[in-house]
């Protein structure tokens, strides 16, 4: 096993957030982009070789200079352009004696400077060069065994002599009869080409590249300049060919956005939503993914459709069922009920055998009454609908539930103005009675359970709270699901069927209300919201009205199950 010190840790790469549609244009400019810089660097390359090259041609024509024959009278020689007369190098040790013994003055020193008799073979070599017309830049040096000596022409026609280390660089350069680039300084860089003469002087010729760079700078710019125009261009016709181009995707989008804001979770659901067919071509892209979603709304369409059937037979059979069973569990309370009543002497194991028969027929019966009440309304039956005072309502469920729990204390908190729904008022009372039967069943004597109305705006908020331990976290989640428990054992001690708080769901989502529960140790609210029935003089909020407790109303309450 690897240490820790040596583990490779994996960090996520969060998935880009950009759309496809950016995404094509980035990776369309980004390629321009990089084309557009590779064909500007190719010209470029390309086109400073070509220069280059007729550079070169002009530096073999100019080396052509030197071959040129000597005249006859070095005196006659034409001044153009006028070097620099230079005395003679200190290595000729003959020419340097005659020129001190006849120098007596400066006078005669200047006079025989002047004379060609006084100037090196390099000097003469590199007049010899520049006579005629010269183009302005061209360089010209001799490297022989007295030393090297050179000079260049100046953008006014003028010759100048090279400084020590513009001859050190002029020196330097092979005579192999190739071109070598070299740089001078602030003359910048030169085309120098040496070669090896018959008399075995190496003559070098030099042009320089001034206008060769400044042609590739231009071309450069102005490449630049175009691509840039390009790619933006092409930015701007890319985004409305890939806005056209997606636009089969957004409709493909659009359909599966519709199919996921119908109902789907219950009743019957007609999915009759699909791809158009111009979007379902199947030689496209999205043409295959349009035709897949058809296919795959359709196998959707089918399984819930088998799906509600399914329901339907299952709801139907619960109902006959139910219906069945009520006329039996009838007789079978009546005849144990009848046992109890007889004069005759029974015995005590009889009594009690039947008076458990007569318990559990009743309890039977109240089960069977549940179903059969859940199976009409998951079937959908209208309920009645009348306006109903939900402020007597309850006052009539709290007294009731007091007679049926004398050990715990109930309270009231009521409006002083009567509060009116429209719905069916015995399944609205029986919401009531069965908040307060699981309030009073799963908590201890002596607890407190409030019921509550409050009014918001168009809402009716109906609340049952208690002060019990409470319910636990992992059934809360549960609690109006049907058949759910708070004890494992599912022990009928109590008498509780588990469809309760079912049917309060059922209920209150018939009249289109909601309900939910919250719990904690030493506080349970449920809660009922439920549309009221409001005068026509009464104006309706347009905020909707949130749902809160009649009590804490600090506290945070989230949606649950019980």
């Amino acid at each position: 096993m690897s240490s820790p010190a040596h583990r490779v840790r994996i960090v996520p790469v969060a998935p880009s957030r950009w759309s496809l549609r950016t995404r094509l244009l980035a990776l369309l400019m980004l390629l321009l982009a990089t084309v557009s810089l590779v064909i500007v660097f190719v010209t470029a390359v390309a086109l400073r070789g070509v220069l280059v090259d007729q550079l070169d041609r002009r530096l073999r024509e100019a080396s052509g200079r030197w071959d040129r024959p000597e005249p006859t009278f070095l005196q006659n020689l034409p001044s153009f352009p006028a070097l620099p007369a230079l005395p003679a190098p200190a290595a000729a040790d003959s020419a340097a004696t005659a020129a001190a013994d006849s120098a007596a003055t400066d006078s005669a020193a200047t006079a025989a400077a002047d004379q060609p008799s006084s100037l090196s073979p390099q000097q003469l070599r590199v007049r010899r060069f520049f006579r005629g017309p010269v183009d302005p830049g061209t360089l010209g040096a001799v490297v022989g065994e007295d030393g090297t000596y050179g000079a260049f022409i100046d953008t006014a026609g003028e010759g100048k002599e090279l400084t020590t280390a513009e001859t050190a660089v002029v020196a330097g350069i092979p005579a192999y009869l190739r071109p070598y680039t070299r740089a001078f300084g602030d003359q910048g860089d030169y085309r120098l080409l040496a070669r090896t003469t018959h008399d075995d002087m190496i003559v070098v010729t030099g042009l320089p590249m001034k206008q060769v760079n400044a042609t590739l700078t231009r071309m450069t710019m102005i490449a630049g300049v175009v691509a840039l125009v390009g790619v933006a261009a092409a930015a701007i016709a890319g985004t409305a060919i890939v806005r056209v181009t997606l636009r089969p995707l957004r409709r493909v989008a659009a359909t599966a956005s519709r199919v996921a804001e119908l109902p789907l979770d219950r009743g019957e659901v007609a999915l009759s939503v699909r791809v158009p067919q111009v979007d379902t071509d199947p030689r496209t892209e999205v043409g295959q993914v349009g035709a897949a979603l058809n296919r795959m709304l359709g196998h959707i369409g089918a399984a819930l459709a088998a799906r509600h059937a399914s329901e339907m037979r299952m709801r139907q059979f619960l109902a006959d069922v139910s219906h069945e069973l009520r006329t039996p569990l009838a007789a079978i309370s009546g005849y144990a009920e009848l046992t109890r009543r007889t004069r005759e002497h029974v015995p005590a194991d009889v009594t009690y055998a039947m008076s458990r028969v007569e318990s559990e027929s009743a309890r039977m019966t109240a089960l069977v009454s549940d179903l059969l009440l859940l199976a009409r309304l998951d079937s959908g039956r209208d309920l009645v609908r009348e306006p109903v005072d939900v402020s007597r309502l309850i006052v009539n469920a709290v007294n009731d539930a007091h007679v049926a729990a004398p050990g715990h204390r109930f309270a009231l908190d009521l409006p002083e103005e009567p509060v009116t729904v429209t719905g069916d008022p015995a399944r609205l009372h029986q919401v009531l009675a069965n908040l307060l039967a699981n309030a009073r069943t799963h908590t201890p004597p002596g607890t407190q359970v409030t019921a509550s109305l409050t009014v918001s705006g168009p809402t009716a908020i109906l609340a049952v709270v208690d002060d019990g331990p409470g319910i636990p976290p992992d059934l809360l989640p549960e609690v109006f699901q049907r058949f759910a428990r708070g004890d494992s054992s599912r022990s009928r001690a109590a008498g509780s069927t588990g469809l309760g708080l079912a049917i309060v769901a059922a209920v209150v989502e018939a009249h289109h209300g909601h309900v939910r529960a919250t719990s904690e140790p030493g506080r349970t609210a449920f809660m009922v919201e439920l549309p009221r029935c409001l005068p026509p003089s009464e104006t309706v909020p347009s905020e909707p009205a949130r749902l809160t407790g009649p009590t804490h109303p600090d506290r945070a309450s989230q949606p649950a199950h019980r």
